[in-house]
């Protein structure tokens, strides 16, 4: 029996079309008619004000020049050389020519600290409209994740870079963001050398008074120990309406606190399933790092059980008393398949919550890990989180209005209608969908769609040259904006 491959094109040639403008990124015109639809670019013009003379561009021309950019495919502030030099990406979007790379440089060093935290207000102003928009379960609950991240950079004479914990040079930005839609509420640059909690206080603030203003019945905050700062928790727990969860530094006292407890106030912890087995348990593969640290007497510590339990605890900068849980983690330290000795770990969550479990306190603090994958997206996917300028105002600048990109990609789901009657069910799990789904799929499924421009008339016609079955999501965000 002969085989063979499946791949069998032959003979291809290439023919270029002479009358055919088309771009890549088709989607970039309901993305750019969702901020008009938003007023954003009036926002942007009215609030920012950093231009003195206009020739030609607007301060809005330059956010969402740079915002557009990865929602295009684009990586760093070089590729925006590669839209202003196609010609059907200006036909597009309606315009004679865009900022180039150096020009964009400028416009962000002409950004002071003063100046990000009124951009970070305008887009914050624009958000409430997205958020009026939904419907009221929506405003349930509104949990605000927060931490740092490190930005590497390899230059020399970047203003504002230092050593980080790690021996890294680089910036250290702050982020908050909102775990139910993953929008970056707020970004603030920083030296490299700041502590992870530093200025998080008022940018918390910030979020708490953007979200008791949209509506949101309750407000919880979550962090890890770095952001436990009990000099704010009681300023905090005064408004009704703000739960937290932060993770605790273990010291002495706490653990002896916590080894002092009876052991029936001990529960053991039952973490859930990840995921339900939909056809039938697969068979678990041979754990080969669990292999060589034996065969080689490497020193192993193995988990072998968790129990949680709680008290009262009133840090010195607090007034009044809150919630400590206690999580122990049974460790057992092994040679080999010699059990050396047993090992106890503790880690400690302060809660103003009265209400969950102990268990409950633990998972709610755990899922602040899905922060680190939205910090992932901003660094990695879209490239947000980089300092390609010269000095750590100009750096913050580029990076707010990157991820602008981002909270694009949010609202552009947040706009999904969810018409009533027997397609509800079916519209809200595609807003959801599009919300979860990271910034690389999203790009290929809503905006990577190549695109002939025609312009006839009065009308700029995007005409789609490939079809999928995410077009109907597409098209009915489309009848959206277009009322």
């Amino acid at each position: 029996m002969t085989f063979e491959p499946e791949f069998k094109a032959s003979n291809i040639h290439y023919e270029v079309s002479a009358k055919t403008g088309a771009i890549l990124c088709g989607g970039i015109g309901a993305m750019h008619l969702l901020a008009k639809r938003l007023g954003l670019p009036e926002a942007i013009d009215q609030r920012l004000q950093l231009l003195k003379i206009h020739l030609p561009y607007q301060d809005s021309d330059h956010v969402l020049n740079i915002a557009y950019n990865p929602l295009c495919g684009g990586t760093c502030l070089q590729d925006l050389e590669l839209r202003r030099n196609d010609e059907n990406y200006l036909n597009a979007l309606g315009t004679r020519r865009i900022p180039d790379p150096t020009t964009a440089g400028d416009y962000c060093r002409r950004f002071t600290a003063a100046d990000c935290f009124t951009y970070i207000d305008t887009v914050n102003d624009i958000r409430r409209k997205v958020w009026a928009k939904q419907p009221k379960e929506f405003f349930k609950r509104a949990t605000i994740n927060m931490d740092g991240s490190l930005t590497e950079t390899l230059g020399e004479c970047k203003q504002g870079m230092d050593i980080a914990y790690d021996g890294t040079w680089g910036y250290h930005p702050l982020l908050l963001t909102l775990a139910e839609t993953r929008e970056v509420l707020s970004i603030v640059n920083r030296s490299g050398n700041r502590p992870s909690h530093e200025g998080a206080a008022a940018e918390v603030d910030r979020a708490i008074a953007l979200c008791d203003q949209a509506g949101f019945e309750m407000i919880v905050l979550h962090g890890d120990t770095d952001f436990s700062q009990t000099r704010h928790l009681d300023r905090w727990d005064s408004n009704p309406k703000v739960r937290f969860v932060f993770g605790f530094d273990r010291n002495a006292k706490l653990e002896e606190m916590a080894a002092n407890l009876p052991e029936s106030d001990w529960q053991v912890l039952e973490r859930p399933a990840r995921y339900t087995v939909k056809t039938e348990q697969r068979q678990r593969p041979a754990n080969v790092k669990e292999q060589i640290v034996k065969q080689r007497q490497f020193e192993n510590k193995r988990l072998q059980s968790e129990h949680v339990a709680e008290f009262l605890y009133e840090p010195t900068a607090c007034g009044d008393p809150y919630r400590m849980v206690a999580l122990r983690k049974n460790i057992s330290v092994e040679k080999g398949d010699q059990v050396l000795f047993p090992l106890i770990v503790y880690f400690f969550y302060i809660t103003n919550d009265w209400q969950a479990t102990p268990a409950e306190v633990v998972f709610e603090a755990n899922d602040r890990c899905n922060h680190e994958n939205d910090i992932a997206q901003l660094k990695n996917a879209v490239r947000a989180l980089h300092a390609p300028l010269d000095n750590l105002e100009s750096n913050w600048a580029y990076m707010l209005m990157t991820s602008l990109g981002w909270n694009l990609k949010a609202w552009w789901a947040l706009m999904l209608p969810e018409a009533p009657g027997r397609w509800q069910e079916q519209h809200r799990a595609d807003k959801q969908w599009v919300l979860k789904i990271e910034f690389k799929t999203f790009l290929n499924a809503f905006m990577l769609l190549p695109c002939q421009i025609i312009r006839t008339g009065r009308k700029l016609v995007y005409r789609l040259l490939s079809c999928h079955p995410r077009l109907s999501i597409f098209f009915r965000l489309l009848q959206v904006l277009r009322c």
